[in-house]
């Protein structure tokens, strides 16, 4: 699976590009960065709920209930997991085992552990990890992968790279641990689609793209700073838009 091996690694390296040139980049192109990010979230989100749209409009007419019970559903199920919780214990727990970065980060601040820089690595673990596993690129490409063809996953890795820089400035080393879930959620997708196969029919990736497109849509909102939502905790709603699409196929 070079697609997953080529995205992990780009986020590695975009993390450590971050990391070195972080203190010498102004704020205000560290802010600038995360709203033009923001807007290619939009308007790749844009694309992702369109091109949904029109491959399930002709296999159904009730293609708006697709995302709507997705979405719903998904949002109840991920909040009575309390998936955004459980990854904030994951990112803090990760936190807690780079004792070289407490003790130089304790040194600086005074203190043996600052609960700010441990919030900064929180927040970038849970912002990196959402903005590269959410979406139906992460989800088609992985499929795809698994089903011989890694071109999708070489251009997200490219997106996924240039987006750790800004990310690894702003937000620091956390970001670079969100290569962990991508390599677990890409990896598994893709042996996953290895196994199935023919599973994944054309209805069911146009429901990855809807559903997946408008919670793309929520990850723009926080990277602009319009509002910030839960996004972590609507991840059951891509398996839910699996579902449906299956049923429709």
């Amino acid at each position: 699976m070079p697609g997953v091996v080529a995205n992990v690694g780009t986020i590695i390296v975009g993390t450590i590009i971050g990391l070195l040139f972080g203190k010498v980049i102004p704020e205000r192109f560290r802010q600038i960065a995360f709203w033009a990010m923001g807007l290619c979230t939009f308007g790749i989100a844009v694309v992702m709920i369109i091109g949904g749209y029109n491959d399930l409009k002709p296999v159904t007419s009730f293609v708006l209930l697709i995302p709507v019970i997705s979405l719903v559903l998904g949002a109840i199920i991920g909040e009575a997991l309390r998936i955004e919780q459980r990854l904030a214990n994951l990112a803090a727990w990760l936190e807690s085992r780079l004792p070289a970065q407490a003790e130089v980060e304790g040194v600086e601040d005074g203190d043996n552990a600052s609960p700010d820089r441990s919030r900064t690595f929180v927040e970038g673990f849970m912002s990196a990890s959402v903005l590269f596993c959410v979406g139906a690129m992460a989800i088609l490409g992985s499929i795809q992968a698994g089903l011989g063809d890694s071109s999708i996953l070489y251009l997200k890795a490219l997106m996924d790279g240039i987006a750790a820089i800004p990310l690894a400035c702003a937000l620091g080393i956390g970001v670079g641990f969100s290569a962990l879930p991508i390599l677990i959620l890409e990896g598994g997708v893709a042996l996953l689609s290895m196994s199935l196969g023919s599973f994944f029919t054309p209805p069911i990736l146009a429901s990855i793209d809807l559903v997946g497109g408008m919670m793309m849509l929520a990850i723009g909102f926080d990277l602009t700073g319009i509002k910030k939502l839960r996004v972590a905790n609507m991840l059951p709603a891509i398996l839910i838009a699996i579902a449906l699409g299956w049923w429709l196929g």
